[in-house]
């Protein structure tokens, strides 16, 4: 581990040469800031274009016969626009004018996608006077299009042998042929964990444009707390719950490695942000939760027949009926003689009829009951396990705010507590848990 600090910033951060000049003062304030990855550009406003979603119109038009010259103007103004105003050497019309023909003649979309942080990149790399290393030399993928770390790594140290300084584009790296291959969309956060990982890294930045995690969803919660401090299991369980700040892929390249992520707003660098942790690290809150989130949309099945826990097999039965229609669960809590199986309405489609015939025909329930318009709620925090009155406050939280709770369910390490309560209630058993904690 030396004191090297990999930056990654978003592409709201990189969306107008004004941002540009700001994530340059960021950069040039700390001289372990010394690998840059960048994302392509994000929308300057409300109805602006984000330039990915531009680039795959690209491909689609192409790939239908249509024009796409139109759509490729405003990527090319917005990329000009940023290289004159930022008064950088680099002919970005040249490599515009590569890219063009390159789509015209049939690229893929992961090529033509991965262009936006291609084009950022260079433009970065030279405002900051940084090396520009293209991400497809040292970012490697296995034949089956899974992240290669092994290969990666050898790639990186034979092309970073050297390199002080370098700008690397995020979202894509290539298949062992040489072709581009992008991660999921978002995946700019795992190219800089990546990075991190390969350098050894002491701590890997996420710029953004808000100031870490906060404690519950803000457009819920007025003016809610901001999480200072988080463990890589916690934020899995938070952000599986919906309150993503990064991609949550983006942990596990630097998790193994303990490498800490500080993730920090381009617009307000003095904040402090929420600094990610190790799971191994000692938490000094105990008795705390470190947040509330939840998601609505969800169907429960309730399977009830007597004597189940004596019935071998009965829960693997119950969960090949869900595999065999191409369904995942979300929880499965359960009792002596019943067991639930929470699922996701866009999981479940028009699937539900015949998912429950096969396991009245297969699993002989006494009963078979279904609770639509469900909602999940996770209290998460380190700090709950072994603290006793976490649970009680929950309940009582939700109890003030006359929520009826539906279903309840505590993982076994201790550090979430999921409940279920109908969707029209969400927002309302939100508050009221929040309220319970922080007041």
């Amino acid at each position: 581990m030396n004191n090297l600090i990999v930056a990654k910033f978003g592409g709201s951060s990189l969306a107008s040469s004004e941002q540009f000049r700001k994530v340059k003062g960021i950069v040039f304030d700390n001289e372990n800031r010394r690998y840059v990855v960048p994302s392509a550009p994000g929308k300057r406003f409300n109805k602006d274009y984000k330039i990915t979603d531009l680039l795959y119109l690209c491909h689609a038009h192409a790939e239908n016969g249509i024009s796409f010259d139109d759509v490729f103007k405003i990527i090319e103004e917005r990329y000009v626009t940023l290289a004159k105003e930022l008064e950088v050497r680099i002919d970005i019309k040249k490599y515009l004018d590569e890219v063009k023909e390159k789509v015209a003649e049939g690229a893929s979309a992961d090529y033509t996608a991965s262009r936006g942080e291609y084009l950022n990149g260079l433009i970065l790399a030279d405002y900051l006077e940084y090396e520009f290393v293209d991400a497809a030399e040292i970012i490697r993928f296995k034949n089956n299009g899974k992240f290669d770390q092994e290969a990666t790594q050898k790639a990186f140290d034979e092309r970073m042998a050297g390199v002080e300084r370098a700008v690397i584009p995020g979202f894509y790296g290539a298949m062992p042929d040489g072709t581009v291959k992008v991660f999921s969309r978002g995946g700019s956060d795992i190219t800089g964990s990546i990075v991190a990982r390969c350098l050894g890294a002491e701590l890997y930045e996420n710029w953004t444009d808000v100031s870490g995690f906060l404690m519950s969803d803000p457009r819920i919660i007025e003016n809610p707390k901001p999480i200072e401090v988080v463990t890589y299991k916690e934020l899995r369980e938070l952000s599986y719950m919906g309150a993503s700040v990064l991609h949550e892929e983006s942990i596990f390249p630097i998790r193994d490695a303990g490498i800490p992520i500080n993730i920090k707003n381009t617009n307000r660098p003095e904040d402090k942000g929420t600094l990610i942790i190790g799971d191994d690290k000692p938490v000094s809150y105990s008795g705390t939760i470190t947040g509330i989130a939840g998601k609505k949309g969800f169907t429960v099945i309730a399977i009830n027949k007597m004597l189940m826990n004596y019935e071998k097999g009965f829960c693997r039965k119950l969960l090949s009926i869900l595999e065999s229609h191409g369904v995942s669960f979300e929880n499965m809590p359960s009792g002596i003689d019943s067991v639930c199986l929470v699922i996701e309405d866009t999981q479940l489609g028009d699937k539900l009829d015949s998912i429950l015939e096969d396991i009245r025909k297969q699993c002989n329930p006494d009963s078979l009951e279904v609770h639509p318009n469900m909602a999940l709620i996770a209290t998460v925090g380190k700090g709950m396990s072994k603290t006793k009155g976490i649970s009680s406050k929950v309940f009582k939280g939700l109890a003030d705010a006359d929520v009826n709770i539906r279903m309840i369910n505590q993982g076994s390490s201790e550090i979430n507590i999921t409940v279920g309560v109908e969707n029209d209630e969400f927002e309302k058993a939100l508050r009221g848990i929040y309220k319970a904690f922080t007041n």
